[in-house]
């Protein structure tokens, strides 16, 4: 009996001895080094782990800091003072980040753009587009029950008089959660300076198209001749920026001057949104009193 239990004791140190061993030599050749300077980083940071930085977190993004992968300044949460005391620690340049903000493709308020059908459910954009697309006249407008502004922790995004979303691209981080809830996905990030930019999403044909909103595009072509060559084209009855050439060529605000309904805007972080001033539905945009619902031109 004695025997048996000296036996199992020293089988059991044996066993113990044997397992540190082996768990000493995996902790030497699986150890992964964290440079220290991780921590001090992340600290630094607003840790509101919103992805604007394009990492998914504040941890993430230190660590990018750390490699070199990121600047400071790559932070829009943060103030200019915190990243500055991020590159001044780090011992790096802050950078230069062009700040990007949300914007919305649509401007069918309530006082130009009809309804068809009114909507009593959950007040929610995503509910209401699950029935039979909101109840609005043109299925690509915005719904207006403030999905986007509820989302926002930054309080960057507000509902105005006519029930459109307004954001205040001073607040705005580009954190994407706007982007995400819209169920017409007509929210975009787009870097402040491109100004020129097309409000709205329809692909109903012209004479449609205008006829369920007084501010949407009816694909005249107008802006097409007056830009840049290449700068904008028609798909599928919208005008359509191609970004990608807009810093390339000398871009300002004739595209807009001829648009007959003022769908494609010049938008200035300042001074506010800029429309076509000639053109009888321009004009008739710029109303404040709200059509009756399902009334006609």
């Amino acid at each position: 009996m004695i025997s048996s239990i000296v036996t199992a004791s020293v089988f059991m140190i044996a066993l113990g001895v044997v397992l540190a061993i082996i768990l000493a030599i995996a902790n030497k050749k699986l150890f992964v080094y964290e440079d220290p300077r991780i921590d001090e980083v992340d600290d630094m940071l607003p840790q509101a782990q919103c992805g604007a930085c394009g990492v998914p977190g504040c941890r993430p993004f230190a660590e990018a800091v750390v490699s070199g992968e990121k600047n400071p300044s790559a932070c829009t949460v943060n103030t200019p003072e915190g990243n500055a005391e991020i590159a001044s620690y780090m011992g790096v340049d802050m950078g230069d980040t062009e700040k990007v903000v949300a914007r919305l493709a649509c401007a069918g308020g309530t006082h130009v753009a009809y309804t068809r059908a009114k909507y009593e459910g959950l007040q929610t954009c995503q509910a209401a587009a699950a029935v039979s697309g909101g109840g609005k006249g043109c299925n690509w407008g915005c719904l207006g029950l403030a999905d986007c502004a509820d989302v926002c922790d930054f309080d960057a995004i507000f509902m105005d008089d006519n029930g459109l979303p307004i954001v205040i691209e001073d607040k705005c981080t580009a954190c994407n959660d706007c982007i995400v809830v819209c169920p017409k996905d007509l929210f975009s990030l787009q870097p402040v300076s491109h100004q020129l930019f097309v409000a709205c999403k329809s692909l109903d044909e012209g004479d449609q198209a205008e006829q369920e909103c007084e501010v949407a595009c009816t694909a005249c072509e107008k802006c097409v001749v007056d830009a840049p060559e290449g700068l904008i084209e028609i798909k599928n009855n919208l005008a359509v920026i191609d970004f990608k050439k807009y810093d390339e060529i000398l871009v300002n605000r004739t595209p807009i001057e001829r648009c007959p309904t003022g769908a494609i805007v010049w938008i200035d972080s300042k001074l506010g949104t800029t429309r076509s001033s000639t053109g009888k539905a321009a004009k008739k945009s710029m109303r404040t009193e709200s059509l009756p619902q399902g009334s006609e031109n």
